[in-house]
């Protein structure tokens, strides 16, 4: 029998749910609906007898002092239903993964109640007037995602739940031999294998030579290994490109530049060299002390969060979580950070294209998915930004990234022929089929429905119990060499791992959510928290024993061959053999034509005025400066018990930190600085100065809080448009040329990185036209470096009343992409640019001030510039200012505006006790410096001009208000 267990709030208690789905359907305009009562159910299927259900509800689903509940038997019959009533119900569309159900099967069982199978859904009743535009409208925008959700109108009449069915083998070729160049372009679409048309005739060609066409499942396999998400062919591509000074020729731009900044940087460094492993695993690996390594790696999830931001941020991070976990013999992650870029959460409905969701739903379920897969792992997310723009609109932004500590002994696997290939973790189901090939394309109103099965969702205390079974089998040597099962699940995992040497996989074996699923589906499924292993004959039965005794399935689905070819067998029957040569080398290159042309520039015209306290206000409060407390208050960042300086910090720990810093083994006191730095606004300008830029940002971020220069690592993650576009590719290797530069200059090696190209979304008007939104050119930079002593840290919070206050660096009329010019409704002038001779000079000074104990507090400048630095160091400090500009305006002849508000770079203000001031003065005598004025015990923020007369006069708690409240949800 099939049950209902419905459940509401008593009446006493306040409808949550009810009441955000009346909010949001005001905000739509969909007046009409006036009533709202939400409820929660669970349909049981199994049970026979009335009271075992009503056992279930009582004892584990519903909590009777606030919660009522209802059990009816399903399908519901006429009697059992209110006449005229309007009720919808959301369930999870079939395949969907439905992890609250799948946790209450489980209780049932571990209570001896056996059940066939459990779903939850979502119930809403509305007022009977309202009008059906306006309940369609608040069902796509409000109550369900289509990509994963499903509605059904009126009382369920449903009689079972049950997934799967039987599955009929029947082997599927693909005449890919006779097909014209019009066919394998339709193929490629409609086949989601998104391939370029010389690919597909690469592979056409291949099995020509065969003198065979491929098996369905051997498409699939090529697909995903030669998809952008995990080839990254487009910068590893032959890439011609043409600026206003350069004409270069690439025969491979990624490791022509970024990669070859790093081989640079090694070898000057010779016999100190503290890189480890880079770009040849799952992450970046460098020295941390005698036992310890480190490694960090930054993934991209922007497609999925796109369609349904829950679950495609939600996998996000555990999906970087397995990164170092499946790197060398697997790493213990320590701690997470994010990055998001959004459009603005206030934007109007009417604004919205077709099939995009809501800015302020795709923040809310970005957040809350990267939330709950960090906090139920227990892992702290310490350090992250978010962005805001409207490009963002179609095609949001989320880059999710973790930090691991690996002994110094098993930072390298090995596996070896008649190693068996395990699979590890969670079962497989149609959950995340093409997600490798979908994030390679660009998006349009069509994507949800077309690609809706692309989205994952994920379950972290899964992964959780996986990752304590993987760190203990790891250190008692159970396995060879490990990886997760990420973009093209098996399909990557395998075939990279198999690489060198050859595997057989046996499909029929891999364990499964439901029954039914096809054979190339098992294979390219990315369903969630799974890793491959490679485990010797002689340690499987110790290791299967050690997973069954911490509840982890572990099952044997192949073994690695000495063959060179990938194997695929279902019941015996070989479905697919592809050479690994052909699969890892075959792929054609590609060949390109990039050029940048700068924009034209032009002066700004800045003023002297009397006041400038509204104009900080202002910048204060733009959504790309204000708090993200909202955010930062759901995540745990002191779990594992290593955070040394917060997210948050200051005297009520709500100003905002510069840089992480984390103790990773608690017995000392080596700790960890993890920062990173971006500002898309400067792309708009030149994409060069917007990559140095955030180098120089996220170094200076690191060094602010007392991290060693010498010894900060960095990754790159490009977002970018469609660089088939010789302009979007060309501004893409200009970047690239800067983070060769910068990186080489600064002593920072790339250890890792990951790119999401095609970030474009297009769809028609209400006239018909098409329309393509590309987002800006958007690169992340991320750093981790390390400090001697974490005691020695440093917050950005002013420290005591009667100390100086001193500006380090050189500001300059660098207006383009500034805040000020933004809040003012200006434009024009030139972009921050980094002088690389004397940022890595002042980067180790101040590290070595630091170091001496010569400096309270300190705060690099960024978004606003001086005068927004000051007031963050004043009201987290709850500490006034007094200050005077007539030293900096002289000495760089500068306006009032350009001191207070450019972003120039490299640039710090700190706070320094009188009694080291002359000291701490002599130690930057050859590196621009300039006192400023001191800290006082009142609450204004006072900062004079030319005349000595006050130019920003603020009372501190009103600029804090302006910085609090966008954002205060």
């Amino acid at each position: 029998m099939l049950w209902e267990i419905e459940i509401s709030p008593v009446s006493s208690e306040i409808n949550r749910e009810s009441e955000r789905v009346l909010v949001e359907a005001g905000h739509l305009g969909a007046d009409s609906v006036k009533e709202v009562h939400a409820t929660r159910s669970f349909l049981i299927e199994g049970p026979q007898e009335k009271t075992v259900v009503e056992k279930i509800a009582r004892n584990l689903l519903a909590d009777t002092v606030v919660e009522n509940f209802t059990i009816h038997s399903l399908p519901t019959s006429a009697a059992d239903t209110t006449a005229g009533e309007l009720l919808l119900n959301v369930l999870f569309k079939s395949g969907v993964t439905d992890n609250v159900a799948s946790s209450t099967q489980k209780a049932l069982a571990s209570q001896g109640i056996d059940v066939t199978a459990v779903s939850t859904c979502r119930k809403y009743t509305f007022n009977n007037d309202a009008k059906p535009a306006d309940l369609q409208l608040v069902s796509k925008r409000v109550l369900a995602n289509d990509a994963i959700e499903q509605i059904v109108e009126g009382p369920l009449q449903l009689t079972t739940i049950g997934l799967g069915s039987d599955y009929e083998f029947e082997l599927i070729t693909v005449p890919i031999r006779t097909m014209s160049d019009s066919d394998l372009e339709k193929l490629a679409k409609e086949g989601q294998l998104y391939l370029s048309l010389v690919e597909m005739q690469t592979i056409q060609k291949q099995f020509q030579e065969l003198d065979r066409d491929p098996t369905d499942i051997e498409l699939e396999t090529v697909a995903q290994t030669w998809s952008e998400h995990c080839s990254h062919k487009t910068l590893a591509g032959r890439i011609h490109y043409v600026d206003e000074s350069r004409d270069l020729h690439f025969e491979n731009m990624l490791k022509e530049t970024i990669f070859a900044a790093t081989v640079n940087i090694r070898k000057e460094l010779g016999d100190d060299d503290w890189c480890v492993s880079v770009f040849s695993d799952n992450a970046g690996i460098v020295k941390f002390d005698e036992k310890q390594n480190v490694c960090i790696k930054v993934e991209t999830h922007n497609h999925p969060s796109a369609l349904e931001p829950y679950g495609g941020a939600n996998t996000g991070m555990g999906g970087v979580i397995r990164d170092p976990l499946g790197t060398g013999l697997g790493a213990k992650p320590v701690c997470n950070t994010d990055v998001f870029c959004f459009a603005d959460p206030k934007t109007a409905y009417s604004d919205l294209p077709p099939g995009t969701l809501h800015p302020k739903a795709v923040m809310e379920g970005v957040v809350a998915g990267v939330r709950d897969y960090g906090n139920r792992m227990g892992i702290p997310t310490v350090n992250g930004s978010v962005f805001f723009d409207d490009r963002y609109l179609g095609n949001p932004l989320v880059y999710c990234g973790n930090v691991a500590m690996i002994p110094t002994d098993k930072c390298f696997g090995n596996m070896s022929p008649g190693d068996y290939i395990v699979a590890v973790g969670g079962r497989t189901g149609r959950d995340g089929i093409h997600g490798a090939t979908f994030s390679s394309a660009e998006l349009t109103e069509e994507s949800e429905s077309l690609s809706g099965g692309a989205v994952q969702i994920g379950n972290a205390i899964t992964e959780k119990m996986m990752h304590d079974v993987i760190l203990e089998a790891r250190d008692r040597n159970l396995y060879s060499a490990l990886t997760d099962c990420g973009a093209g699940g098996f399909s990557s995992a395998v075939g990279e791992m198999g690489e060198k040497t050859g595997a057989e996989v046996w499909l029929e074996k891999c364990p499964l959510k439901y029954s039914g699923l096809a054979y190339h589906e098992i294979w390219i499924s990315e369903a969630q928290e799974r890793m491959v292993l490679a485990v010797p004959p002689m340690s499987w039965e110790a290791f299967e024993a050690l997973c069954a005794a911490e509840g982890v399935e572990a099952t044997i689905i192949g073994k690695f061959t000495d063959t060179k070819h990938l194997v695929l067998k279902y019941e015996d029957q070989i479905v697919g053999d592809v050479s690994m040569e052909f699969l890892h080398d075959g792929r054609p290159p590609v060949i390109r034509e990039a050029n940048y042309q700068p924009p034209a520039s032009s002066p700004v015209e800045l003023t002297d005025q009397a006041s400038f306290n509204e104009e900080l206000k202002a910048i204060l409060g733009s959504l790309n400066v204000c708090s993200k407390e909202w955010i930062i208050r759901q995540y745990d960042h002191e779990v594992q018990a290593g955070s040394v300086v917060k997210p948050l910090v200051g005297a009520q720990s709500d100003g905002p930190a510069d840089a992480a810093v984390v103790r990773p083994d608690l017995t000392s006191s080596r700790g960890l600085v993890i920062s990173n730095g971006m500002n898309p606004e400067f792309g708009d300008f030149d994409p060069y100065w917007m990559a140095a830029s955030a180098i120089d940002e996220a170094v200076r971020n690191c060094v602010a809080v007392g991290a060693d220069p010498s010894r900060i690592a960095i990754l790159d993650n490009f977002c970018w448009g469609n660089c088939e576009k010789p302009e979007v590719l060309g501004s893409l290797v200009r970047a690239a040329l800067a983070c060769q530069e910068v990186a080489q200059a600064f002593g920072t090696p790339f250890v890792s990185g990951k790119d999401s190209l095609n970030n474009e979304f297009s769809y028609l008007t209400e006239s018909g036209e098409q329309k393509t939104v590309a987002i800006p050119s958007t690169l992340l930079i991320s750093a981790l470096g390390q400090i001697p002593d974490v005691k020695k840290s440093l917050t950005m919070d002013l420290k005591e009343a009667g100390n100086r206050l001193y500006l380090i660096g050189n500001t300059k009329e660098e207006m383009a992409g500034s805040h000020y010019l933004k809040v003012t409704g200006k434009s024009g002038g030139q972009v921050p640019q980094v002088d690389l001779v004397q940022a890595p000079l002042i980067f180790q000074e101040l590290h070595d001030a630091i170091m001496n104990g010569t400096i309270r507090s300190c705060h690099d400048l960024s978004e606003g510039g001086l005068a927004v630095a000051l007031a963050e160091m004043s009201f987290a400090g709850e500490l006034g200012i007094d200050v005077d500009l007539s030293k900096l305006l002289a000495q760089c002849e500068l306006s009032e505006a350009v001191a207070l508000f450019s972003e120039s770079n490299t640039r710090f203000v700190v706070e320094v006790i009188p009694q080291q001031a002359e000291a701490f003065e002599a130690h930057f005598e050859d590196l621009p410096l300039v006192v400023l004025g001191e800290v006082t015990n009142n609450n204004q923020v006072i900062i004079k001009g030319k005349s000595g007369k006050a130019i920003i006069d603020a009372d501190l708690y009103e600029l804090k208000t302006a910085w609090k409240s966008p954002l205060a949800w």
